[in-house]
């Protein structure tokens, strides 16, 4: 084997200390391969290139190998937490890899949970809870992460019906002169016209933070106390308060059955492998309560679990020694790795695959946290793993169901417009649509499709200018001309040769919103730059405009094909079409805003800072209150002068 690479990396190789680290393979491209770790690099690493591994796929791995990095650490643990965040932000090919989603969302509760001065403001004084997702801060007081944001917004209706705290922005809370209809709902205890008392409400909050605690029972014990407090002392109407509080509760926690076991905060993980993909079912436990599952799946699992049982099985891996290890064990301890890097991890895992001990050391060491897991649960720990392995069944049932469906109508896309493609996965196509509303803010959108799905990371809006109003074809000439200038140029420089990937690879086929006319357009860009015709297809509403009655137009000169109501390749061309038509709409409508209410920026004025934003904004209720704002009525505002209020007025409208 290491008669193809060459002397300078097998002599990088024969320098490698004998000390923990992590190691990075690229090829020519420099494309990242595989990340390890190891606790004796040089041996590790040596293994790989002084051995025949023949026609396996660890063997095709190395014979790309043109260059590698190495990092010497402290320890094991240092060596597993780097290699993993390593993994999640290069993507290399030969590792199993759980790609960020969307960040979780928490529970907000603002400022803080003893009663505060007036002058601290609304949101001290009488705290805001509120659905939040971002980072967090030491300001305010933040409960989760939750699965969804259902799980977010069941509990704040929760909190709502048992401590009727506020969620109104501070904004509308100091501007209101009489309780909302949350008040008369008896959703809120209505601390914007002083009836309740700032202790009184602190009070509630510190209840509310203790249930999302799960402290039910500590809970229950104190409201006791306080109603026998307030019916000692005669008060009969607040202890009547206190009682609907704790009928209340009990109602909410027979009916969301929340737990009183010892387990607070638990994460209970299930993992399912079934052709060549894998889903890991997340369930979260907080404050004693069930609050949902998310799936997840890797890719490259394939090759990962390829790779490493030819790994294990030539005596390459270190930490396999003794029975092999499962490729749902590899999964698990992969999504563990990866997944706690950004997101705080409960002191309990109950997983449905035994966790090497040396990863939940280093999670603890990560996180501060001890971390202990339960690989064979009983009672309640058993019931919540059970769940979690059959939605993780469902889940990737679901997958390949869906996957097998988008495979195939890629498939007959193909077999219908002829389209040469060696790697279906491979195929790509770029869908064009222009939106505006009479002419106003035209904006024109670019949406990809390949590897069976939309990616949305790829998408593009173009803001179109220097063109008549309600002008499509110049608009459809511009964004093309935009889009593909750059890929001409790369194709001239390099003699007409596509490369693989990068600003020289044209998409397989280039979809148009539009019949003839539009694709007239698309031709005279395309003969201009001197690209392929045969890859441009216009998608012409059909009779009466009919969804299912399509017809494609070619630039090529050929027919006009109708495909069929039920084809599976109309299906195809129709999702991609309606997403560069939701993308161009957005798009269209945010830039339109934008327009009608001055960059709906107030900081865009000069002589506006967020102090006075800030003063505006309360005082008025928001950016359309100020621009509605007569210049007498801006002048009521702090610190702003009859110029300045002049300047106001004239941006905003």
């Amino acid at each position: 084997m290491s008669d193809v690479h060459s002397e300078e990396l097998l002599a990088q190789v024969a320098a490698l200390p004998a000390l923990p680290g992590v190691y990075r393979y690229f090829d020519a491209q420099g494309a990242l391969l595989y990340v390890g770790k190891a606790l004796h690099l040089k041996r590790r690493v040596s293994s790989y290139f002084h051995k025949n591994h023949g026609g396996t796929r660890i063997g095709h791995m190395v014979s790309k190998i043109v260059r590698m990095e190495t990092t010497v650490v402290r320890s094991e643990a240092e060596a597993l937490l780097l290699e993993n965040n390593l993994i999640k932000t290069l993507n290399p090919k030969f590792n199993i890899l759980f790609r960020d989603d969307k960040s979780y969302p928490y529970l907000k509760i603002t400022g803080s949970a003893q009663a505060a001065p007036r002058s601290e403001g609304p949101g001290q004084v009488f705290p805001r809870m509120a659905y939040y997702r971002g980072a967090v801060d030491k300001k305010h007081r933040y409960f989760g992460p939750y699965p969804s944001a259902w799980a977010v917004k069941e509990t704040l209706q929760l909190l709502q019906k048992v401590f009727r705290l506020r969620t109104c922005e501070d904004t509308v809370f100091s501007n209101r002169t009489r309780p909302c209809l949350l008040y008369q709902i008896k959703r809120c205890s209505g601390p914007c016209v002083d009836l309740i008392s700032p202790e009184a409400y602190a009070a509630d909050v510190q209840h509310a933070e203790a249930l999302l605690r799960g402290e039910t029972q500590e809970l229950l014990q104190s409201l006791e106390v306080r109603m026998m407090a307030h019916a000692e002392q005669l008060a009969f109407e607040q202890a009547a308060e206190v009682r609907n509080q704790i009928q209340a509760l009990a109602r909410v926690l027979h009916q969301q059955s929340i737990e009183t076991v010892s387990d607070k905060d638990v994460d209970i993980l299930a993992v399912r492998v079934q052709g060549g993909r894998a889903c890991v079912n997340l369930a979260m436990v907080r404050g004693g309560r069930h609050l949902g599952d998310r799936p997840y799946f890797p890719v490259h699992v394939e090759d990962a679990a390829a790779v490493f049982a030819e790994e294990e099985g030539e005596g390459l891996d270190e930490a396999a020694a003794g029975p092999a290890r499962r490729v749902e064990v590899l999964v698990l301890e992969a999504f563990l790795a990866q997944h706690y890097i950004g997101v705080p991890v409960p002191p309990v895992l109950v997983t449905s695959e035994p966790v090497d001990k040396g990863l939940l050391e280093a999670l603890s060491e990560q996180s501060g946290v001890r971390v202990s897991a339960v690989h064979q649960p009983r009672e309640q720990r058993r019931a919540w793993l059970d769940m979690a392995q059959q939605n993780a069944a469902l889940q990737l049932a679901r997958l390949l169901a869906e996957e097998g469906s988008q495979q195939a109508r890629t498939r007959a896309l193909a077999e219908a417009l002829d389209l040469v493609a060696d790697d279906l996965d491979a195929l790509t196509i770029e869908c064009f649509d222009i939106s505006h509303t009479a002419g106003e803010a035209t904006q024109a959108s670019c949406v990809v499709f390949h590897h069976h799905k939309m990616q949305s990371s790829e998408y593009r809006r173009y803001k179109i200018e220097g063109i008549t109003g309600g002008d499509d074809y110049a608009a459809m000439r511009q964004v093309l001309t935009r889009r593909y200038t750059k890929v001409a140029e790369a194709l001239r420089e390099s003699g007409g040769v596509e490369p693989p990937s990068g600003r020289g690879r044209l998409p397989d086929l280039v979809l148009v919103d539009g019949g003839k006319g539009q694709v007239s357009m698309a031709r005279e860009v395309f003969t201009a730059l001197g690209l392929d015709l045969s890859r441009i297809v216009g998608v012409e509403k059909g009779e009466g405009r009919k969804v299912g009655l399509e017809e494609l137009v070619f630039a090529d000169g050929r027919d006009k094909v109708s495909l069929g109501r039920d084809s599976a390749a109309l299906m195809l061309v129709a999702q991609i079409r309606d997403e560069a038509h939701r993308f161009a709409i957005t798009g269209m409508r945010a830039q339109r805003a934008k327009v009608r209410v001055g960059g709906s920026q107030l900081e865009d004025i000069p002589g506006i800072g967020p102090k006075k934003r800030a003063r505006l904004l309360q005082r008025f209720g928001g950016v359309r209150g100020v621009a509605s704002a007569s210049v007498e009525d801006l002048l009521t505002v702090d610190g702003i002068s009859r110029e300045l209020a002049e300047d106001i007025y004239r941006a905003l409208r």
